[in-house]
């Protein structure tokens, strides 16, 4: 095998791959190599750690086939630190793989191809297809990834259910203290119910460079694909049933606030800052005889808080939240101004931009 590629392209595609390595805590060491594959001048860079496999496509000056599995993290540490613009010349004897670049050689210790696993398939002409911008699919993904859960005893909440509803396609996230739900496609044409990892998606984003403008969606029953360029990355699905989340989302409130996002932002991390000591809870409190909505922390060991900001006011509400979900859904917000729903102090809150209702992001209330 014989592969000739300048230096820095070939260390963003190891990069990218050699993240999805599975790591030393396998049992299966051939998991911590990367696969790589030329074949008719096609030249491809794969990983995987069995529940995700990425595959990364790079143009070279020259090429001779062949197959080959080399240690991920130490390939694409060697080819970071090497000068860019330099050409890299990959070649093979045995399982012995040696790369040269001007002055800078170096010879790994590979293995043959025939233990690596088998790479996912996807029947494309089957899946169900999506596309979309990369710009609205980062968006999208980072406001709804923030509620998802860690638990892994509730498999369904790890993960960003994608689903589609009245001819739009949506993602939500749950870990059962919040909800956050994204209108992600206007309309679509294919019907989708599926569960993706949010690791998964994380590692999508990561791997998306300056240059993308446009990624492709593929569903089939077990798996979903991303492809954006030269990059593609694929995933099992959780296999689950996510919560029927809509009925969740308030339909009216009972008061209704509209404040500027960063004076709340910055009264909502004040007040936080004493309540530490009681789980993070603060109080939320709309006062039509002040015209103000308070934020303030509980009298505690380290004292007490309360900011107002001045806004249109119509009915009295108060609520106790735990101030980093609020803090989490108001960084997520895009706009100015942040609306607020509530209905009494057991009911959950929306937290919504002011203008658009494409993303809704729900708290619980704490017991006050």
């Amino acid at each position: 095998m014989k592969i000739e590629a300048e230096s820095g392209k070939l260390a963003k595609v190891l990069g990218i791959v050699s993240r999805v390595a599975a790591g030393s805590k396998t049992t299966l060491p051939i998991l911590n190599n990367v696969l790589i594959r030329v074949d008719e001048g096609k030249v491809s860079f794969s990983t995987t750690n069995l529940d995700m496999a990425v595959v990364a496509y790079l143009p070279v000056s020259a090429s001779e086939d062949g197959v080959i599995t080399v240690p991920a993290k130490l390939l694409a540490e060697f080819t970071s630190n090497l000068p860019k613009g330099e050409v890299v010349k990959v070649t093979t004897e045995g399982t012995k793989v040696t790369l040269v670049a001007g002055r800078y050689s170096s010879t790994l210790n590979g293995a043959v191809a025939d233990d690596f696993p088998e790479l996912p398939e996807i029947n494309e002409e089957k899946a169900v297809r999506f596309k979309m911008g990369v710009d609205e699919f980062k968006l999208g993904v980072n406001e709804v990834t923030v509620t998802s859960s860690n638990d892994l005893t509730r498999p369904a909440l790890t993960g960003v259910y994608f689903n589609t509803n009245k001819g739009g396609l949506y993602i939500a996230a749950t870990d059962g203290y919040r909800l956050a739900e994204r209108k992600f496609i206007e309309k679509v044409e294919s019907e989708i119910k599926a569960i993706v990892p949010a690791n998964s998606l994380a590692e999508v984003l990561r791997s998306m460079g300056e240059e993308a403008e446009e990624i492709e969606i593929l569903f089939d029953e077990t798996q979903v694909r991303f492809r954006i360029g030269e990059i593609e990355i694929t995933s099992k699905l959780i296999d689950g049933s996510f919560p029927d989340y809509r009925q969740l989302i308030p339909k009216e409130h009972e008061a209704e606030v509209v404040v500027e996002k960063a004076e709340l932002l910055r009264v909502t991390k004040l007040a936080a800052l004493f309540a530490r000591e009681v789980g993070g809870s603060i109080v939320l409190e709309a006062k039509t005889s002040t015209g103000t909505f308070a934020v303030g922390a509980v009298a505690n060991e380290f004292g007490e808080n309360t900011s107002e900001i001045e806004t249109e006011i119509k009915k009295d509400e108060r609520v106790v939240l735990n101030s980093r979900f609020l803090i989490d859904a108001l960084n997520a917000l895009e706009e100015e101004k942040v609306w607020l729903g509530f209905s009494g102090k057991t009911a959950p809150v929306t937290v919504r931009n002011e203008k658009s209702e494409k993303y809704t992001h729900i708290i619980m209330p704490l017991k006050s």
